[in-house]
């Protein structure tokens, strides 16, 4: 029976931001310092706490549109250019949640220079404290004792004032910035549940539409990466919902399904392009590394414990009912049945769309292997039987799924 969703939106929010910070190692934590600094300077400007969440809730999602590490590394430069692309692609992703979409209008500008919104159309409060507290934290360097850097800090951002900052923001950062206590704090590694006791964002209720429309987005941060991945889980998602119809889940059931389909590989932002878009076999330290990524879908959605059930019916995609799948070796006593179909759904998938290197496989190819992996324990043997039973039906729902995602990537490329 699925129950009814109900999720702290700092938790929803942390989840997104966790798997953000999943692209690489150096940006760990980049998030959770912007919106704590960005919070301090919002409440010392004297701005309401309904703004004040708004600049925390942008603040934990900023670099959410920097889909490759390249863009995330570059954007931790103090003179970083082009930066307003990543910008707009964050707002153009984080605009179709409806619960982020006060946050996205802050993100869309957080890289813009204080001076050219006065010229043209003014930058919004929240993204110019976001845009300071985001260049005040790529200043740090964590390998350092903070307090001997302050006076460096405030000297550089001193520069930029009447540029690229608000004079009367770098006035009350100047204020803060003497105050021992805002730097630790800034590099406290209790900092996430600092923020949790001073922000007061509430628990969000999902309805069906509201909790798939959460999963589309997170899919299009992991697939938008490449236009090879651009309808991967799209095409996952209609299988698995498809499919788990066929098994007999209940509709609800279903739709729970989709979204799990659509954040299953949400744990490949770990990964690195060159190695999801390789067209050859990878080798034994790219297979390392392409395992992680089950795990970390799993580990994404830890702090959401309503979404259990979606979290293990997306995680153990790669688990085998032998134990020997990937990342936790669960046996089949520890494999639900929501499981095994979506394992079934990411396996067809993968062989029936096309790829750079070759095009889908036929009926044929595609039921061999499967059977194949039936007889090695890998797959349920009841779920490849209803598959092939309703191969046709399943098969025509992934191509539409899939087209429809690739116009919206198109679609999405062209605006961004």
């Amino acid at each position: 029976m699925v129950k009814d969703i109900h999720v702290p939106l700092f938790n929803l929010v942390m989840c997104v931001s966790g798997a953000i910070d999943l692209v690489s190692p150096a940006l760990v934590g980049h998030h959770k310092r912007v919106a704590y600094i960005a919070k301090s300077i919002a409440r010392e400007a004297g701005i309401s706490s309904e703004e004040q969440n708004n600049v925390v809730l942008a603040g934990l999602l900023h670099d959410s549109g920097a889909l490759s590490v390249k863009e995330r590394l570059d954007a931790l430069e103090f003179e970083t250019n082009n930066a307003q692309s990543h910008a707009h692609t964050g707002y153009l992703l984080l605009s179709k949640f409806a619960p982020f979409q006060e946050a996205a209008l802050l993100v869309k500008d957080h890289h813009t220079p204080w001076a050219q919104g006065t010229l043209q159309e003014e930058v919004p409060l929240g993204s110019q404290i976001i845009h300071l507290a985001d260049r005040i934290e790529v200043l740090i360097n964590r390998k350092r004792e903070i307090l001997g850097q302050v006076k460096d800090i405030c000297a550089q951002i001193q520069k930029q004032s009447g540029h690229l900052f608000s004079p009367d923001l770098v006035e009350v950062f100047m204020g803060l910035a003497k105050k021992e206590y805002f730097w630790f704090e800034a590099l406290s590694p209790a900092l996430e549940t600092t923020l949790q006791n001073r922000v007061g964002m509430g628990t969000l209720e999902l309805d069906d539409d509201g909790l798939l429309s959460f999963a589309k987005m997170l899919s299009q941060i992991v697939d938008f990466r490449s236009p090879f991945t651009a309808s991967h889980s799209s095409g996952v998602a209609a299988s698995a919902e498809a499919l788990a119809r066929y098994v007999g889940f209940s509709e609800r059931e279903c739709k729970m399904m989709m979204v799990a389909g659509y954040v299953h590989d949400l744990g490949k932002l770990a990964v690195p392009a060159q190695i999801l878009e390789k067209p050859g076999r990878l080798d034994d330290r790219e297979i390392d590394i392409m395992r992680s990524h089950a795990f970390y879908t799993h580990y994404v959605f830890e702090p959401l414990p309503d979404l259990d059930m979606i979290r293990t019916w997306a995680a153990f995609h790669h688990e085998r009912l032998d134990g020997t799948g990937y990342p936790f070796h669960h046996c089949s006593a520890n494999i639900s049945l929501g499981s095994r179909v979506m394992a079934v759904a990411d396996v067809f998938t993968a062989l029936t769309e096309d790829r750079p290197y070759r095009a889908g496989l036929t009926r044929e190819e595609v039921m061999s292997i499967l059977r194949k992996m039936v007889g090695e324990q890998a797959l349920d043997r009841q779920v490849v039987a209803t598959l092939e039973a309703h191969y046709d039906e399943i098969y025509m729902v992934r191509i539409e799924a899939q087209k429809a995602a690739d116009a919206e990537y198109r679609a999405f490329k062209e605006k961004a």
